[in-house]
């Protein structure tokens, strides 16, 4: 037995003829922070959708808590622990910020309860300030609280943040980093992707960094960031 949520081996994946993962190698362990980073385009949200199956046209070995997931679909993901919080956010608009949080509420899969609506509102107060607001009436950085929020209340094994700050207002980008060292200080195992690279090194306690489909770096955060000049290569400018 290992401590992996998500291992994966070989991972190929396609979008009809363009060819967009080449056999990466990917794992995740319980309780830590892994920051995916690449410049856009490089790989990264196609790698967090093969892992959770929203890619069909993969290949390679997944498997999801220690079991075979090569084949599996999103829902099955989801059941084994694993929340998504995806680019674009995918709130329900039609229902308020109570509803979009109960309604994922459950215990995790030992039982937990730690992510209670309490402590979610207690974690993000503006949306205790508006829990009878609909989920379109929402700012682009609410939205993204809410988002968070609700995976959070599925007590996951691990979460799964993708372009966690993406358009967001800088004062809402502080209190999303924030959040973010919560979660890690909880123990919750999280993969981050976000653009900037540096608030991914101080978060992280190891890095994956993508290019054209391929894992060119990896590595423990702390050691790549007392040399940068390995992860300016890949995402400097």
């Amino acid at each position: 037995m290992t401590d992996d949520i998500i291992r994966a081996h070989d991972i190929h994946a396609w979008y009809g003829s363009s060819h967009i993962l080449h056999g990466i190698d990917f794992h995740l362990q319980r309780g830590e922070t892994v920051g995916l980073l690449g410049r856009n385009g490089m790989g990264k949200s196609t790698l967090i959708r093969s892992l959770l199956g929203h890619v069909k046209q993969r290949s390679g070995r997944i498997e999801l808590q220690q079991q075979a997931m090569s084949g599996a679909r999103p829902y099955q993901a989801a059941r084994l622990g694993i929340a998504y919080v995806p680019e674009g956010r995918g709130i329900f608009p039609n229902l308020t910020v109570r509803e979009n949080l109960l309604m994922c509420a459950r215990t995790g899969r030992d039982g937990t309860t730690a992510w209670d609506f309490e402590r979610i509102l207690q974690t993000f107060p503006r949306l205790a300030e508006r829990l009878d607001n609909m989920g379109d009436q929402l700012s682009g950085g609410e939205q993204q609280m809410l988002s968070i929020g609700r995976a959070l209340m599925t007590n996951p094994d691990a979460i799964i943040l993708d372009e966690a700050t993406e358009g967001l207002a800088p004062l809402i980008v502080e209190e999303i980093w924030r959040v973010i060292g919560i979660i890690r200080n909880s123990g919750l195992a999280t993969m981050v992707v976000d653009r900037n690279y540096r608030k991914v090194m101080d978060q992280a306690d190891r890095l994956v960094v993508l290019e054209k489909g391929r894992v060119v770096l990896e590595g423990d955060a702390r050691q790549l960031r007392s040399d940068p000049s390995q992860i300016h290569q890949y995402l400097g400018v």
